[in-house]
C-alpha cells in the first residue's frame, strides 16, 4: 500500500512509534541470544542482526525528537557511526567503550557481515559487548525522549545515573576522533 505523496515506510512515524518498534527488536534480540550455541558463531547471527537493527532504531527516534528530518536519517542508511555522531551532538552521552563500539560496528561493516558473510562470523564483535551497547543505548534514549519506562521496560533512574556519569567519557570519545 502506497501512502499518497510519501514513498518511504516510516516517513510519517512518530519518534514514539519508532521507539516502540526498537523495543520489540530488542526483545526479539534477547530471545534470539538464547538460541546461540557456544563455539558456533553462525548461531549468533540472528541475534547480531536483530541487535544491530534495534540499536539503529533506538538512535532514530532520538534524532527525530531533536529535530532531524526523516530524509536526513534515511540518507545515513545503516551507518551507526553517523547516527551516533548526530546523537552525541543532540545530547546522548555514552560510555567511551560504547561510543567506540558503535563506531567500530560501522567501520567493520558488521551489519553487512552479519547478513551476508558467514565466513566472517567469527570476526564480529563480542556478544557481551553488543548486548551491553544495545542495553545502554536503549536506556539512555528512552530517558532523553521522555517515554514511560514502564511501557519500554527500561529503568529510568539507572539510565539517568549512567547518563550523567558517562557525560564526560562520551564527550572525550567524540572529540578523540
Amino acid at each position: 500500500m502506497m501512502i499518497e505523496g510519501h514513498k518511504y515506510p516510516g516517513e510519517l512515524a512518530s519518534p514514539q512509534q519508532i521507539h516502540e518498534l526498537a523495543g520489540e527488536y530488542r526483545k526479539a534480540a534477547n530471545l534470539l541470544l538464547q538460541l546461540g550455541r557456544s563455539g558456533k558463531p553462525l548461531t549468533r547471527a540472528p541475534f547480531r542482526l536483530t541487535a544491530i537493527h534495534a540499536i539503529e532504531l533506538y538512535l532514530t527516534p532520538l534524532l527525530l525528537h531533536r529535530g532531524h528530518n526523516p530524509n536526513q536519517l534515511r540518507k545515513m542508511q545503516h551507518d551507526l557511526s553517523a547516527r551516533t555522531e548526530h546523537a552525541l551532538v543532540v545530547g546522548l552521552r555514552l560510555r567511551s567503550k560504547t561510543a567506540k563500539h558503535l563506531q567500530s560496528l560501522s567501520q567493520n561493516r558488521e551489519y553487512l557481515i552479519t547478513r551476508y558473510g558467514p565466513e566472517l562470523a567469527a570476526t564480529a564483535s563480542q556478544i557481551n559487548r553488543l548486548t551491553a551497547t544495545l542495553e545502554e543505548v536503549a536506556a539512555k534514549v528512552t530517558v532523553l525522549i521522555g517515554l514511560s519506562p514502564r511501557l519500554q521496560q527500561v529503568d529510568p533512574a539507572a539510565a539517568r545515573e549512567v547518563q550523567g556519569r558517562d557525560s564526560a567519557t562520551s564527550l572525550s570519545a567524540a572529540t578523540a576522533k
